[in-house]
C-alpha cells in the first residue's frame, strides 16, 4: 500500500492576547482550500490536530483548550478603505468541526502585525517609526476593527512592557477599536430588551441580558446559578453537571436571540453565543495567586467558551462586557454599579481587564460606535506546518 506524502502549508504561529493561533496568508493555502468548503475545513482540522477522542490534539498544533485551538485565514482586503480581511475559524478539540459563526478578538491583536509583515498593508499607510493603523474588515461578522500596531525602525515592535493577566510575559501594547461593534446587520439587544427573563428547565426563570456586541453573549447574574462571580476554572470545568446546566443556558439564550431555532441546534454553533455570570466586585485569588482586590475593579465576570470556563477572558466576550456596561439597566451595567458608564475594570480568574464603550440612544434604541481595549501579540514560530495530504 502507498500513501501520499505529507505537504508543507506556508503558516506563522502566533499569540494574540490570552489566545494562539495558526495564520496563514489566504494565497498560500492550496488551491481547493483557498474557498470555503470541506477541503479548507479538512485541511484545518488537521493542521490543528483534530478530531481528537483524547482530548490533546497531541498530533497538531492545537494546545487542547478553546484558546488554542483557532485558525485565522487572511488576504488583502476586498472592502474599500480596509487593508486586510481576517477570517477566524474555532476548531473543536473532540469533533470534525469549525465553527465560522463567530470572531475572536485576542487573535485580532495579532492580524495586524502579520498583515505588515506578510506584504498585506501597503507600504505608504506603515511608518517607520510610531504606530501603524491596520485597518481590518472582520470578515465573520462583517465588522471593521482598527488595530495599532507599534513600529520601531520600519519593523513591528514586539517587545514592550505591557502587562496583560493571563499572559506570563510583557510585550508592547496593540491598541483595539472595534467601530459599530453590534453583531452583523442585528440589533444591540434582539429582544429589544436591555433584560430578559430567560426560562432554563435547570433554573427555571433567569434575568438575563443578551447583546449582540463584539459576539452575541448571553450573561446572568452569578448568585442565581448558584456562583459568586470569583470561581477559576476548576471549581467549573471540574463538574459535569455545572457545564451541562451552563450549556443549557447557551441554547435556550442562542433560541432567543434568534441564533438558531431550537436548542437542539445549539452543537452545530459551538462558538457562538457565549454565557457569562457577573456579580460585584469582591476579593479574590487569580490562576496565579495574585490577590485582586474588590477596590481594584468594577465588577466580576466569568465566561465559557467552546462548553468551559475561559481562562482570561475573550476579547469578542470583552467588548461585550463594555459595550453592555455602558447600557443603563443591563446586569453588567448594574453589577458595576449602573448609572452612566464608559470603562470598566473587571476582574477575571486570571486577574484584571479595562474595556471602554461609548453608547448614545438613537431613535429609542441604544447604539454603541466603538469599543476599545489593549492587548499585545506575538510571533511564536513561522515557516510552514506539515500535514498528510488530504486533496
Amino acid at each position: 500500500m502507498t500513501f501520499k506524502p505529507q505537504i508543507k502549508v506556508p503558516a506563522t504561529y502566533m499569540r494574540g492576547g490570552t489566545s494562539k493561533g495558526v495564520f496563514f496568508n489566504l494565497s498560500d493555502l492550496p488551491e481547493a482550500a483557498q474557498v470555503a468548503g470541506s477541503v479548507r475545513d479538512n485541511l484545518l482540522l488537521r493542521v490543528i490536530g483534530s478530531p481528537d477522542p483524547y482530548g490533546k490534539q497531541t498530533d497538531g498544533m492545537g494546545g487542547a483548550t478553546s484558546s488554542t485551538s483557532k485558525t485565522v485565514i487572511l488576504s488583502k482586503s476586498e472592502q474599500a478603505d480596509h487593508d486586510v480581511d481576517y477570517l477566524f475559524g474555532q476548531v473543536a478539540i473532540d469533533k470534525a468541526f469549525v465553527d465560522w459563526s463567530g470572531n475572536c478578538g485576542n487573535l485580532t491583536s495579532a492580524v495586524g502585525s502579520f498583515a505588515i509583515n506578510n506584504g498585506l498593508v501597503d507600504a505608504s499607510r506603515i511608518p517607520e517609526n510610531g504606530v501603524a493603523i491596520v485597518r481590518i474588515w472582520q470578515a465573520n461578522i462583517k465588522k471593521s476593527i482598527l488595530v495599532h500596531v507599534p513600529m520601531t525602525n520600519g519593523e513591528v515592535q514586539e517587545t514592550g512592557d505591557f502587562e496583560l493577566d493571563g499572559v506570563t510575559f510583557p510585550a508592547a501594547e496593540v491598541k483595539l477599536e472595534f467601530i459599530d461593534p453590534a453583531d452583523g446587520d442585528g440589533a444591540l439587544f434582539p429582544t429589544g430588551n436591555v433584560v430578559d427573563e430567560l426560562v432554563v428547565p435547570e433554573f427555571g426563570v433567569l434575568r438575563a441580558t443578551m447583546i449582540n456586541a463584539g459576539i452575541p453573549t448571553i450573561f446572568v447574574n452569578a448568585h442565581d446559578i448558584g456562583y459568586t462571580g470569583t470561581e477559576l476554572q476548576d471549581d467549573i470545568n471540574a463538574d459535569e453537571a455545572a457545564l451541562t446546566k451552563l450549556e443549557s443556558i447557551r441554547a435556550h439564550g442562542a433560541v432567543k436571540m434568534g441564533l438558531i431555532n431550537n436548542i437542539n441546534e445549539a452543537q452545530a454553533r459551538q462558538h457562538t453565543p457565549k454565557v457569562a455570570f457577573v456579580a460585584a466586585p469582591h476579593d479574590y485569588k487569580s490562576s496565579s495567586g495574585k490577590q485582586v482586590n474588590a477596590s481594584d475593579i468594577d465588577l466580576l465576570v466569568r465566561a465559557m467558551s467552546m462548553g468551559k470556563l475561559h481562562h482570561a477572558m475573550m476579547g469578542t466576550a470583552a467588548v461585550a462586557i463594555g459595550t453592555a456596561a455602558a447600557v443603563e439597566g443591563t446586569l453588567v451595567n448594574l453589577a458595576a454599579g449602573g448609572g452612566a458608564i464608559n470603562e470598566v475594570n473587571f476582574g477575571h480568574p486570571s486577574g484584571t481587564l479595562k474595556v471602554g464603550a461609548e453608547a448614545v440612544v438613537v431613535h429609542e434604541q441604544w447604539h454603541v460606535s466603538k469599543a476599545s481595549m489593549s492587548r499585545s501579540a506575538r510571533v511564536l514560530m513561522e515557516g510552514a506546518v506539515h500535514v498528510p495530504s488530504i486533496i
